[in-house]
């Protein structure tokens, strides 16, 4: 009797088999496990047998362990040639494995997100959810959050998102937040609202609103594990501009817990509590922190990353303790090779830690992307076309439409 793997082989090829010739379904799929996704795409359209073979979960995961580079979801800056807006499917040679449209209309940029979906978003709240391997696409509902009295202020300007998945459920969540000035008031308020959502559209989800009384940095949102954690926002906290004097130190992260939708105690970062601002030297490093500041995630840890553009020096602390809030400072990477000018505006957002050690970081201000190494501390850009934002692709292009 044969071993259960085998039986898995050999499910749905006897038409793949007799279109092989007289290739044995173990060796059809050891052949086709060699093609890249993008090929077995169209390979699919041969015969049923293909299709089914290509389509098994067990090839699909046998076929993600031996391609095992990084994909990467892009959307380009001079992607304007009058037939709608793209997303692209790249890998780290710059090489589009995939080309998907996804409709003329408002300048949607990509969350950094690292998930088997895609999420594209404007600042006037649109909000569409793409999976790279149908092309399908799911717009979230724009209506505000019921029984919020100045529910119009959310078709105006200054929305931002944030897109995860809860570890346990396996939901996915859309965290909607937006500034809303008070009316005959100078003052701005920060709200937010949470969206559980489904791929295949269905259940009774809908925006609940999780309000909070301090400001954080919407852009800077990053989901780690269950968590979206931001930079806090010193401009309105506490309705001061970013000084020493501000009330919030520059590197305070702020999270929300995905499962619960609860926000979390505040962290302290690992850099101003060192820093002593009667020092003119230390205060300037401590203002200028508010311009070169970044989070991210490598290795399934919270990453505060600090471009020091002035002294041509990325520092990447790792989280690797919230409840004791302790924070390791695991690279210390020179950029002067690739950084033109000395600026505070080089935020640098880490990205990936491929196999091989080596670092992708997303230098946000250029568009382009960096591959650096630790052993040799040199840094290479990725030829690439400039990019307008950018995510990282964790499911398989081999993936069928969700049921």
């Amino acid at each position: 009797m044969p071993s259960p793997p085998n039986q898995a082989r050999r499910r749905g090829t006897t038409s793949a088999s007799d279109a092989a010739g007289a290739l044995s379904p173990d060796v059809l799929f050891d052949v086709l496990l060699r093609f890249p996704a993008k090929d077995l795409c169209r390979l699919r359209a041969v015969c049923r047998g293909w299709r089914s073979l290509t389509s098994d979960p067990l090839f699909i995961r046998a076929h993600a362990a031996r391609h095992r580079s990084p994909l990467l979801v892009a959307r380009f800056r001079d992607d304007g040639d009058g037939d709608g807006a793209h997303v692209h499917v790249v890998d780290l040679s710059g090489s589009v494995v995939k080309r998907i449209a996804v409709g003329a209309g408002p300048d949607r940029q990509l969350l950094c997100t690292n998930l088997d979906l895609a999420c594209l978003v404007t600042r006037w709240n649109d909000c569409l959810v793409l999976d790279p391997a149908t092309a399908a696409t799911h717009a979230l509902p724009t209506h505000p959050v019921l029984g919020d009295p100045n529910c119009e202020e959310l078709y105006k300007p200054a929305t931002y998102f944030a897109f995860g998945r809860a570890p346990a459920t396996g939901e996915y969540k859309v965290l909607r937040m937006f500034n809303r000035h008070e009316p005959y008031s100078s003052d701005t308020v920060q709200l937010f609202d949470v969206f559980v959502f489904t791929i295949n559209g269905g259940g009774n989800a809908r925006w609940r609103v999780r309000s909070r009384d301090f400001f954080v940095e919407a852009r800077s949102a990053v989901v780690v594990g269950g968590a979206v954690y931001f930079l806090m926002n010193g401009e309105y906290y506490p309705k001061k501009r970013a000084t020493v004097n501000s009330g919030i130190p520059p590197d305070y992260v702020a999270s929300l817990d995905i499962e619960t939708e609860e926000w979390r105690r505040e962290l302290q970062g690992p850099i101003s509590g060192s820093l002593d601002t009667n020092d003119a030297d230390d205060r300037k490093e401590y203002i200028s922190l508010w311009y070169q500041l970044a989070l991210g995630e490598l290795k399934g840890a919270l990453v505060l990353a600090n471009h020091r553009g002035c002294q041509f020096i990325l520092d990447l602390w790792f989280l690797i303790d919230f409840e004791k809030g302790l924070w390791v400072k695991e690279y210390i990477i020179e950029t002067e090779s690739i950084v033109q000018s000395p600026s505070r505006e080089y935020r640098m957002k880490p990205l990936l830690v491929l196999d091989d050690g080596r670092l992708v970081i997303y230098v946000e201000l250029t568009g382009r992307l960096l591959i650096c190494d630790p052993e040799t501390d040199t840094c290479t850009f990725v030829e690439i076309r400039q990019l307008d934002s950018i995510a990282i692709y964790t499911g398989s292009l081999l993936s069928l439409p969700r049921r």
